[in-house]
C-alpha cells in the first residue's frame, strides 16, 4: 500500500504526561501548529506541562525523537503511534488505520532524512560515505510514501555534499552518480547536482558514464521538461551532454542517433516537448558563441545597417558612414576633399568588430549625381553599380567554433523530420539569432540548409515562416535574399523562395507589391540571366498592373525580351491580353451555369473556349471546382455574381478573388470549407451587397469585422454557423 507524506493539519494528538501513568491519563487535542520542516509539533511534551488551551508550549525537533512504534497490546488506545523522546513518551492517535500508517511512514522518513544530513555534512572516509548514499538511496527507493520529495530529498543532499566537497577524485565522482542513477530515472537532477554533471561532461566526455547514466537523464529533461527558464542548469547540463556525445569517436553521428532517439521511429514524434525543448538547447549554445561580441555592443552597427552596409554616426565610433545608394551633401563634400589613400580598402574598428569598405569610384560618382534631388536612384542604375561591399569580420575560438558546428548540425538534423519542421519553422521565423551570427558568413552558410528545407517544403504553414513575422521586421526571405547579408549563391536560394510562395496562396497582389517595393532590382537581375521564375514574377506585375511607373514598366519590358525565356514569356502575356480586350470588344453571354461534378480543367476549357468578357453570373454550385479555378475566376472583368455553393473552394481562392474581383456584389459560399482566415480578405470588396455564409466556420468576431468594414452589404446568411 502507497502513502503520502504528512501535510500541516493533519494530526490529533494524544498526551501523556509521564510514560509510567501514560494509559490512565491520555487527553486529545487538534493539531493546530505547524508543520514545520525541522520540527515536529505535537500538543503536549512528556515533561513539560500543559498550557491552559491543552498545546505544549514548544516544538519537539525530528532529531529528538528517540523511536517510533506502533501501539500492539491489548489495553492500548486504538490506532496510536508511540514517540519516545528524551525524559518521556508522547502518542499520536489517528481516526483509522491507514492514517495511523501514513504517519508511522511518515515519521521514520523524517528521523531517517535527518540522520543522513548529518552523517552526510560531515564526511570522514568516502568508502562510508559512498556506502551510506547506497543505503539512502535504497532507503528512497522502497519507501511507501508517495511525494516528490521522497527522491528529491536524497538528491538535494547529495547535491550539497558534491558541492561543498571539490577534491573528489574522478572515481568517486562515477561512484556516486552510479549510486544516485536509480533515483534520477524518474526526477530531475536539482541545480548544484546539475553543476556536478556538467563538470564530469567537460572533464570526462568519453566516460561510459555519459552514454549509461546521463543518457536516459538526458531524454526525461526533453520530453518532460516545461520551461528551461525557471531551471537554466538543466538547459546547461542538456547542452554539455550533447556536446560530450559530440566527443566521442564517430562525433556527429553519436549525436544524430541519439536525436533520432527522442523522436522516435514511427513518423510522428509521440513527445510535443521534445522539439521545443531541443532548440531551447540550440539557440542557447549558439548564443554562448557569440556571447564575447555581444557584451561589447555598445558601438556596435544594428542588423539594418549591417544589410544596409553603413553605420550611423549616432554616437558610434568610427564617425563614418557607410550607406549604399544614398548619400547627403555632407558626405559627398568630405568624398570630394579626401586624398588618393581613400580608394585604399580601409579597416574601421568598433569594440565589437572590424568592418572592411571597400570604395568604388564609379559608384562614387553615380552616387554623386543624383545628389540634389530627393528621388530614388535609378532602378537600372542600382542594377549596374557594384555596392558598396561590406563585411564583418567575426573570429570565434575554437571551443566556441566547434560548438557553433555541433548545434547548426542539430538544427540541420531537426529540419530533416517532416513532423518536426513546421513546428521548427515556427519557433526561428521570429529569427532568435544574435545580430552577430547572421552577419557571420560561416553560420549563415550553415544554416542555409534549414532555410532551404523550409523553402522546399509544399505545406504553406512551413514556406510561410520564411516571411517576416510583422511589418517592419526581417524575416529569413530578406535575409538570404540579394543584398541581404545572408546572401552567398546570387540569389538561388532566394528564387527558389519565390518559387514555392508563388505557388501557393501568396500568389497575390500584396505579395507581389512588396517584391516590387523591396525586391524589384535583384528579380530583375535574375529574370536578366534567364532565371525563369523572376521572368515570371516581372509577368504576373505587368499583367496585375503592380508597376504604376511607365519607366519602370519600359525597363521590365527590356529585361524579359532580352532573353529567350523571358521572350517567349513577354509574347504569351500580349497575346493573353489582346485575348481578353479581344473578348470584352465581341461581348458573349452575360449568365452561366456550369453542369454539377464539373472540375477545375472543365471550367478552364469552357472559359478559353468562347468570349466570356460581358459575363456578370456565373454559378459554379455542386461542382468539384477548388481554390485553383480562381486563377481563371479573376479573368472575367464583369463578374458581379458569383456562386459557389456546395463546392470545395477554399480561403486561398478567396483571398485572391478579394484582391482582383473588386466589383463584385453577389457571393455565395454556402457550405464551402471557407474559414476565418479567407473570409476576413473579404473586408476588401466594398461593392458586396450579397453574402451568404451558411454552414461555414464563420466565427462571430469575424462576422461583426465583416459588418463593420463592408458598408454596402444587406443580405447575409449566417445559419448554422457561430455567428449565428
Amino acid at each position: 500500500m502507497r502513502y503520502k507524506l504528512l501535510q500541516e493539519g493533519d494530526i490529533q494528538v494524544c498526551v501523556i504526561r509521564h510514560p509510567r501513568t501514560f494509559l490512565s491519563k491520555i487527553l486529545t487535542s487538534k493539531f493546530l501548529r505547524r508543520w514545520e520542516p525541522h520540527h515536529l509539533t505535537l500538543a503536549d511534551s512528556a515533561v513539560a506541562s500543559a498550557t491552559p488551551t491543552g498545546y505544549m508550549e514548544n516544538s519537539i525537533s525530528y532529531s529528538a525523537i528517540e523511536d517510533v512504534q506502533l501501539l500492539s497490546w491489548e489495553n492500548a488506545p486504538k490506532y496510536c503511534l508511540q514517540l519516545t523522546i528524551p525524559g518521556g513518551t508522547v502518542l499520536l492517535q489517528a481516526a483509522n488505520s491507514y492514517l495511523r500508517d501514513q504517519w508511522f511512514h511518515s515519521l521514520q522518513w523524517k528521523k531517517k532524512i535527518y540522520k543522513y544530513k548529518k552523517v552526510l555534512s560531515n564526511p570522514s572516509r568516502w568508502e562510508v560515505v559512498l556506502k551510506e548514499i547506497r543505503t539512502l538511496v535504497d532507503m528512497a527507493l522502497t519507501s511507501p510514501l508517495q511525494d516528490d520529495s521522497i527522491h528529491q530529498a536524497p538528491l538535494e543532499i547529495v547535491s550539497k555534499l558534491l558541492s561543498e566537497n571539490n577534491n573528489l577524485t574522478t572515481q568517486d565522482h562515477e561512484s556516486i552518480i552510479v549510486a544516485i542513477a536509480p533515483l534520477l530515472e524518474n526526477n530531475h537532477p536539482p541545480p548544484d547536482l546539475c553543476e556536478f554533471f556538467c563538470k564530469h561532461c567537460r572533464e570526462r566526455p568519453r566516460s561510459m558514464v555519459v552514454i549509461e547514466v546521463f543518457t536516459p537523464v538526458v531524454q526525461r529533461i526533453l520530453k518532460h521538461n516545461m520551461d528551461f527558464g525557471k531551471c537554466p542548469r538543466l538547459r546547461l547540463f542538456t547542452q554539455e551532454y550533447i556536446l560530450a556525445l559530440n566527443e566521442l569517436n564517430a562525433g556527429m553521428e553519436v549525436v544524430k542517433k541519439f536525436i533520432h532517439s527522442m523522436h522516435g521511429p514511427t513518423g510522428q514524434c509521440p513527445h510535443p516537448r521534445v522539439l521545443p525543448n531541443l532548440v531551447a538547447v540550440c539557440l542557447a549554445a549558439i548564443y554562448s558563441c557569440y556571447e564575447e561580441f555581444i557584451n561589447s555592443r555598445d558601438n556596435s552597427p544594428s542588423l539594418k545597417e549591417i544589410r544596409n552596409g553603413c553605420q550611423q554616426q549616432c554616437d558610434r565610433k568610427p564617425n563614418l558612414p557607410l550607406r549604399l545608394l544614398h548619400t547627403s551633401p555632407d558626405l559627398v563634400s568630405q568624398e570630394a576633399t579626401l586624398t588618393e589613400s581613400r580608394l585604399k580598402p580601409v579597416i574601421v574598428t568598433s569594440n565589437e568588430i572590424h568592418v572592411e569598405v571597400e570604395h568604388n569610384n564609379k559608384a562614387n560618382q553615380k552616387m554623386t549625381a543624383n545628389v540634389g534631388n530627393d528621388s530614388e536612384p535609378n532602378l537600372i542604375d542600382c542594377l549596374m553599380v557594384s555596392p558598396t561591399c561590406s563585411t564583418m569580420s567575426i573570429e570565434l575560438s575554437a571551443q566556441a567554433d566547434r560548438i557553433l558546428g555541433c548545434y547548426v548540425e542539430i538544427l540541420k538534423m531537426l529540419s530533416d523530420y517532416d513532423d518536426w519542421r513546421p513546428a521548427l519553422a515556427s519557433l526561428l521565423q521570429p529569427i532568435p539569432f544574435p545580430k552577430e551570427a547572421l552577419a557571420h558568413e560561416k553560420f549563415t552558410k550553415e544554416l542555409k540548409y534549414v532555410i532551404q528545407r523550409f523553402a522546399e517544403d509544399p505545406r504553406q504553414e512551413v514556406h510561410s515562416c520564411l516571411l517576416s513575422v510583422r511589418a517592419g521586421k526581417d524575416g529569413w526571405f530578406q535575409l538570404y535574399s540579394p543584398g541581404g547579408v545572408a546572401c552567398d549563391d546570387d540569389g538561388e536560394l532566394f528564387a527558389s523562395m519565390v518559387h514555392i510562395l508563388m505557388g501557393s496562396c501568396y500568389k497575390t497582389k500584396k505579395f507581389l507589391l512588396s517584391l516590387a517595393e523591396n525586391k524589384l532590382g535583384p528579380c530583375m537581375l535574375l529574370a536578366l540571366r534567364g532565371n525563369q521564375t523572376m521572368v515570371e514574377i516581372l509577368c504576373l506585375m505587368l499583367e496585375y498592373n503592380i508597376i504604376d511607373n511607365n519607366d519602370t514598366q519600359l525597363q521590365i519590358i527590356s529585361t524579359l525580351e532580352s532573353t529567350d525565356v523571358g521572350k517567349r514569356m513577354y509574347e504569351q502575356l500580349c497575346d493573353r491580353q489582346r485575348e481578353l480586350k479581344e473578348l470584352q470588344r465581341k461581348g458573349g453571354p452575360t449568365r452561366l451555369t456550369l453542369p454539377s461534378k464539373s472540375t477545375d480543367a472543365d471550367l478552364a476549357r469552357l472559359l478559353s473556349s468562347g468570349s466570356f468578357g460581358n459575363l456578370e453570373n456565373l454559378s459554379l454550385a455542386f461542382t468539384n471546382v477548388t481554390s485553383a479555378c480562381a486563377e481563371h475566376l479573376i479573368k472575367l472583368p464583369s463578374l458581379k455574381q458569383l456562386n459557389l455553393w456546395s463546392t470545395q473552394f477554399g480561403d486561398a481562392g478567396l483571398r485572391l478573388l478579394s484582391e482582383h474581383l473588386t466589383m463584385l456584389q453577389v457571393l455565395n459560399l454556402c457550405e464551402t470549407p471557407v474559414t476565418d482566415a479567407g473570409l476576413l480578405a473579404l473586408s476588401s470588396m466594398k461593392s458586396l451587397c450579397s453574402l451568404n455564409m451558411n454552414s461555414t466556420k464563420l466565427s462571430a468576431d469575424t462576422y461583426e469585422d465583416l459588418k463593420a468594414k463592408l458598408p454596402n452589404l444587406k443580405e447575409v446568411d449566417v445559419r448554422y454557423t457561430e455567428a449565428w
